[in-house]
C-alpha cells in the first residue's frame, strides 16, 4: 500500500508541472472553470502545513510559536496530526533539539514549492486586469549601509503604489544576507560586490563610496590628511568581519600594501550607526559610507580625512536566486528602485 507521503509527493509533482504549464489568463477568464490543480494547492497549505513549515524552518517548536503567535502545546498538536495523517515521522528528537527526518525534509521541499506557487497565483490573479491591484509577499535582505540609508525612500514608493503587497525588510551584513537568499529566507538581497557561486544572479544597482572620518574633537581633524603608513600607529575602529564596508576597506588599503592586521584597531563595532556614534565619542579613525555621514559631516560633528592613494569606492547589486530571474513582484521593485536610486551621491 502507497503511503500517504508518498501519494503527497505525487501530487505535488503533478500539482508543479500542471500549474508550470498553466496559461493563467485562459484560466482566469469567468467562463473558464476552477482548474483543480488551484484547488489542490488550496487544500495542501493548511494551517498545519504551515505550522510544519515553521517548525522545520526555526527547528524550533519554542520558536515557531512565538513567529505564529500560537502556543506551543497547540505546535506539538499540529505536528502530531501530520504525522498520524502521513504515517510517518517528521522531526527526530534529539534532547532540547529537533531535527527533520528524512520524510520531513521531503515534505518541507515540497511544500515551499507550494508556497512559492501559491504567491506566484495571488500575484496573477489580482493584477490581471490592474497591476496596481497586485498582492501578495515580498521579504528582502539588504546589508546596513542599504537598509538605513537607500532603501527605506523605495519602500515607501513602492508601498504607496501597490499597498496589499505585504513588504519586509531584513537588515543583514553582506555575508549573511547570501546566505539567506540561499535558504530561501529572503526573496532577494542588495548587497555590496560580486561572490562568485552559480547559484545567484546579479544586477547592478548603484555605486558608493566609503570615507575615513574622525570626531571634530580628535587631533586628527586639525590635520585633515594622514599617510597610509600612520595606519599602523593611529587608533582605528572598524566594522565586524563579514561586513562590506570592511571588505571595502581591506581592498582599497591593500592596494597601498597595508593588511587589515597591520591597522592599530581598538574596537570592532557590529553596524554602521554603532561604529558613528562610537567615532562622534572618541577620538579614534573610522571608515564609514558617505552616505551615512552626510548630516555629521554637515554640522561639523565628523570631519573628512584624506589619505592619499586610499579611495575607497564599492558597488551595490540585487541578487537572487538563479531561476527566480522572472519572479514578478521581484522584478516590480527592482525596476522601480532603479528608476528612482540609480545615481551617484
Amino acid at each position: 500500500m502507497v503511503s500517504g507521503l508518498s501519494f503527497v509527493v505525487r501530487r505535488f509533482q503533478k500539482v508543479i508541472l500542471e500549474l508550470s504549464c498553466l496559461d493563467l489568463k485562459k484560466f482566469l477568464h469567468p467562463n473558464y472553470p476552477s482548474h483543480p490543480v488551484i484547488l489542490v494547492i488550496l487544500v495542501m497549505l493548511q494551517f498545519g502545513h504551515e505550522v510544519f513549515f515553521e517548525v522545520a524552518k526555526q527547528l524550533s517548536f519554542s520558536r515557531a510559536a512565538e513567529v505564529l503567535f500560537i502556543s506551543q502545546p497547540a505546535i506539538s498538536r499540529h505536528i502530531k496530526t501530520l504525522e498520524e495523517h502521513y504515517h510517518v515521522s517528521l522531526f527526530e528528537r534529539k534532547g532540547s533539539s529537533i531535527l527533520l527526518t528524512e520524510e520531513g525534509r521531503l515534505l518541507f521541499e515540497y511544500l515551499r514549492k507550494a508556497k512559492d506557487l501559491q504567491r506566484q497565483l495571488e500575484f496573477d490573479i489580482t493584477t490581471f486586469t490592474n497591476t496596481k491591484a497586485a498582492k501578495g509577499s515580498l521579504i528582502i535582505g539588504a546589508s546596513t549601509t542599504v537598509a538605513l540609508y537607500v532603501i527605506p525612500k523605495i519602500l515607501s514608493a513602492f508601498h504607496q503604489k501597490y499597498p496589499d503587497i505585504n513588504l519586509r525588510l531584513v537588515n543583514r551584513n553582506s555575508e549573511t544576507i547570501l546566505k539567506a537568499l540561499l535558504e530561501r529566507e529572503i526573496d532577494f538581497g542588495i548587497m555590496e560586490g560580486k561572490n562568485k557561486i552559480t547559484s545567484a544572479r546579479y544586477i547592478f544597482f548603484l555605486k558608493d563610496e566609503v570615507i575615513p572620518v574622525c570626531s571634530a574633537k580628535s587631533p586628527l581633524a586639525k590635520r585633515k590628511r594622514i599617510e597610509a603608513a600612520e595606519l599602523k600607529d593611529i587608533p582605528v575602529a572598524l566594522r565586524e568581519r563579514g561586513s562590506g564596508t570592511l571588505a571595502a576597506v581591506a581592498e582599497a588599503l591593500d592596494k597601498v600594501k597595508i593588511r587589515i592586521g597591520d591597522l592599530n584597531n581598538r574596537i570592532i563595532l557590529g553596524g554602521t550607526e554603532a561604529l558613528k556614534n562610537f567615532l562622534l565619542s572618541d577620538t579614534c579613525l573610522g571608515f564609514l559610507p558617505l552616505r551615512s555621514v552626510i548630516r555629521q559631516l554637515k554640522t561639523g560633528e565628523l570631519v573628512r580625512l584624506s589619505i592619499p592613494g586610499v579611495h575607497i569606492t564599492r558597488e551595490f547589486y540585487f541578487v537572487q536566486r538563479q531561476g527566480s530571474e522572472n519572479d514578478k513582484i521581484n522584478n516590480l521593485f527592482i525596476k522601480l528602485a532603479l528608476q528612482q536610486y540609480n545615481k551617484k551621491l
